[in-house]
């Protein structure tokens, strides 16, 4: 099992608890998509179970180790790589220093990119040079995703990675994803709202109700036929 959740509980000081009582487990190299209306705590997730948010209840295990009360960086160590939702590049930074930082924290890795960095997402090989922030929303993203990717994660999570992007970069984005989980036996889960970029590299999705992940779960394939799924999950 690469992740392991049980009775997870999280928030925050100001807004109370979010997460009340999570608990799913993704397989090695499975993709999954989080799915749920706003404000059901998606991204409040995501937070914690990269270790931005404290635990304050429950187990979080990725490949075995147990990351509840550790910090931050333990989480990547662990293996767990976050592109989170609007990207929070470094504008400032070139493409180049920005992926440099996906290694960061992680002394097992080489203080050089390896050469597949810039085969992944050509584009990013093009602009190595530029300032990040010069790039435009769905290069953004590339780079972001590629950050994560540097640091070699056996585990990505991804907030919302379609959001404001052309559809030609969403669908090379899916692609791209799609052949490095396999390749690499990625474990990858997914919060999105873009129903086409969910079926075509996700195989399996949770759906997540009021700080919870529902009982409800679904294969991909469902996600069109069923509309009572649909309603009560997606409100469309």
């Amino acid at each position: 099992m690469m992740l392991y959740v049980e009775g997870l509980v999280a928030g925050y000081p100001s807004g109370g608890r979010i997460l009340d009582g999570v608990s799913f487990d993704l397989k090695e190299g499975e993709v999954v998509a989080l799915l749920g209306r706003n404000g059901m705590g998606k991204t409040t997730l995501m937070r914690a179970l990269c270790g931005q948010l404290p635990l304050q209840a429950g187990t979080i295990r990725c490949g075995g180790q147990s990351l509840g009360g550790q910090p931050t960086f333990q989480f990547a160590r662990a293996g767990i790589g976050y592109v989170p939702q609007g990207r929070e590049i470094f504008a400032n930074f070139t493409v180049e220093e920005n992926l440099m930082l996906g290694a960061l924290g992680k002394p097992s890795l080489p203080r050089s990119l390896p050469a597949e960095t810039f085969e992944i997402f050509p584009i990013l090989g093009e602009r190595r040079a530029q300032r990040a922030g010069t790039l435009s929303g769905g290069q953004q993203q590339q780079l972001a995703i590629m950050r994560a990717l540097v640091g070699q994660p056996r585990l990505l999570l991804l907030d919302e990675p379609s959001e404001g992007i052309q559809p030609s970069i969403v669908d090379e984005i899916a692609v791209t994803l799609g052949r490095i989980a396999r390749e690499r036996g990625l474990t990858v889960l997914i919060v999105e709202q873009n129903l086409d970029f969910v079926e075509q590299l996700a195989s399996r999705i949770l759906f997540m109700e009021n700080g919870r992940i529902a009982a409800r779960q679904a294969e991909v394939g469902e996600l069109r036929s069923d509309s009572d799924l649909i309603h009560r999950f997606l409100s469309i």
